[in-house]
């Protein structure tokens, strides 16, 4: 099928999971998740800028919730690739322009948590929010294909990946208003990730081969969506290295979860491409398997110097 086809053919599965989505989906509202009481002027308003001292978050929830928001911070491009992929045509129109309305209250509630609870040094939020946004995303999926197909697969496991991020970031910031917020977002995400899910395994009925190549070039390419802001690099190492997104979770907790759900290793629908398809899958699944483990050595052992050296700084 041509992607205009695959997109017609999906319709009425689109529009069904819409239906599902606005039953389940609870209406809440950012300022009903921030500590207003915590807020004080800036110097501009006669008060005080923000120091490093005044931050109640340690180093890995500063890196974290700034990655977080700054993700959240690249919806225009999202909205654009979205509608490009999915067109803005009945069913897929509603749901585009929903998801981007419910996506767009995360940023602002983590944004207004942040500020008001001078969390973060928020000139230095603001110019990295602008780079990221000047930037923007052209091709998240990394694979140079904006249709249907890849796009879905993505956002399936990159809502899942979200969701996990939030929810562990949650944890970290030993704030009990952070960690209700940042639970309402994962929920958000939770129900996006269904959404894409269900279409995704809409089209595996559809076209098995072209959808398991998709989802197949999605998880050999997988990036999450920020790779491109400020201090990406060095704040996905502190996320990694201290149990917020890393190598295992993206396994056990966002891939082969969603892989079971779809059925992908003990489909019988797949032609023999499909079944060489399935074989590049599995051997990549393996590797990465084999991956985790050797991440979880070097980082248990970094962890056991740091905390040596801290020990020996405390003597």
């Amino acid at each position: 099928m041509t992607p205009l086809e695959l997109l017609r053919e999906l319709e009425p599965v689109a529009e069904d999971n819409l239906n599902r989505h606005l039953s389940l989906a609870k209406p809440w509202h950012p300022h009903d998740y921030v500590p207003w009481e915590r807020g004080r002027n800036f110097a501009a308003m006669g008060g005080t800028d923000w120091e490093p001292e005044q931050s109640k978050l340690g180093p890995v929830a500063r890196a974290a919730m700034v990655t977080n928001l700054l993700t959240e911070d690249n919806l225009p491009s999202y909205h654009r690739l979205i509608s490009d992929a999915f067109s803005r045509d009945r069913a897929w129109g509603a749901w585009v322009d929903r998801w981007t309305a419910e996506e767009n209250r995360h940023g602002i509630a983590i944004r207004d948590y942040l500020v008001v609870t001078r969390g973060v040094d928020p000139v230095a939020l603001e110019n990295a929010r602008m780079i990221c946004v000047s930037q923007g995303v052209d091709d998240p999926t990394g694979t140079g294909d904006h249709s249907v197909l890849p796009g879905v697969a993505y956002v399936t496991f990159q809502e899942l990946a979200t969701r996990v991020s939030h929810r562990n970031t949650g944890k970290v910031c030993q704030d009990p208003v952070a960690d209700r917020m940042l639970a309402r977002i994962a929920t958000d995400e939770n129900l996006h990730m269904v959404f894409y899910r269900n279409i995704c395994a809409a089209a595996l009925d559809l076209v098995p081969d072209d959808t398991l190549q998709a989802i197949t070039d999605v998880i050999l390419e997988f990036r999450m969506p920020g790779a491109g802001m400020p201090d990406f690099r060095r704040n996905s190492v502190l996320i990694a290295k201290h149990g917020i997104y890393d190598l295992r979770q993206h396994l056990d907790d966002v891939l082969l979860p969603v892989l079971r759900k779809w059925n992908i290793f003990d489909r019988t629908d797949f032609t023999p491409r499909g079944e060489r398809i399935r074989e590049t899958l599995a051997a990549h699944l393996d590797q990465l398997a084999k991956d985790v483990i050797r991440f979880e050595e070097q980082r248990d052992r970094a962890l056991a110097r740091e905390a040596a050296r801290r020990d020996r700084e405390s003597v």
